[in-house]
């Protein structure tokens, strides 16, 4: 199936009963919640084992809840495209037909999305902490070698798989099937994308929950816009998200060396 096929004619070839069983808004919380409960079971385990600072501890281990809530997505992705019919595939298949023009018009988004990644995110950090260097320190904590290396590996991965198809691709044309418009639909998406940050990981702490809320929202509807606008360039942007989020992990990484 092209993408541009599937994505924009979801709206309409959804019927009554099947925007009834779509289930958006379940969709957009999904991986916030998944997020906080892995986190939360990390965390029993800690307390389990005796340790008093169990849910401090389990926030170091935000790679290992992202990585388990990808693969989650990616099921869920799997078996919503098997129930209508639809091949997961064909939403990560580059269309071989417009590869010129789609890598034109990627760098022309990836002007606008790269600054928008980036100035929010240490704007907003000085602005809450006074040196985002501070807020950074709360959010890359060490773990054991093993873990680092696995998250190392499997977290950029698995999430160019499961986070923009999540938001762009299944919940927001869903969103204009149950009646919202376009420009609704996207910044609806587009803000749940950003708050899922707010539980990865998950500290009770109100400036750092503020910064993971916030901080991506800018870079999230340049994002949803230019899938909006080219759904073809929703695999192109999958493979720029998974090269940006090796930063992450590698950060996490030699903080447990």
């Amino acid at each position: 199936m092209n993408m541009d096929i599937a994505l924009s004619t979801t709206p309409a070839r959804l019927s009554a009963q099947e925007r009834g069983h779509s289930f958006p808004w379940v969709t957009l919380v999904s991986r916030t919640v998944l997020f906080a409960a892995f986190q939360a079971i990390i965390a029993a385990g800690f307390a389990l084992s005796g340790r008093e600072d169990a849910w401090s501890a389990s926030a170091a281990w935000w790679p290992v809840t992202a990585v388990l809530t990808n693969l989650v997505s990616i099921a869920r992705l799997w078996s919503q495209a098997a129930c209508e019919g639809r091949s997961l595939r064909s939403l990560y298949q580059v269309d071989g037909r417009h590869v010129g023009r789609d890598v034109l018009a990627l760098l022309g988004v990836l002007v606008v999305a790269a600054p928008m990644a980036q100035l929010p995110n240490i704007a907003l950090a000085t602005l809450l902490f006074g040196d985002p260097q501070r807020a950074l320190e709360m959010f890359v904590l060490p773990l054991p070698t093993w873990a680092a290396v696995a998250a190392l590996v499997l977290f950029p991965l698995t999430i160019p798989f499961s986070e923009l198809p999540t938001y762009y691709a299944d919940a927001m044309p869903r969103l204009e099937a149950w009646g919202l418009g376009r420009v609704q639909a996207l910044v609806v998406a587009a803000f749940f994308h950003s708050a899922q940050h707010a539980t990865l990981p998950l500290l009770f702490d109100a400036r750092f929950l503020t910064w993971r809320l916030f901080m991506f929202l800018p870079f999230a509807l340049t994002v949803g816009a230019a899938v909006r606008w080219r759904p073809r360039l929703l695999p192109w942007l999958m493979a720029v998200h998974g090269l940006l989020d090796v930063s992450a992990a590698w950060l996490v990484f030699a903080a447990s060396r």
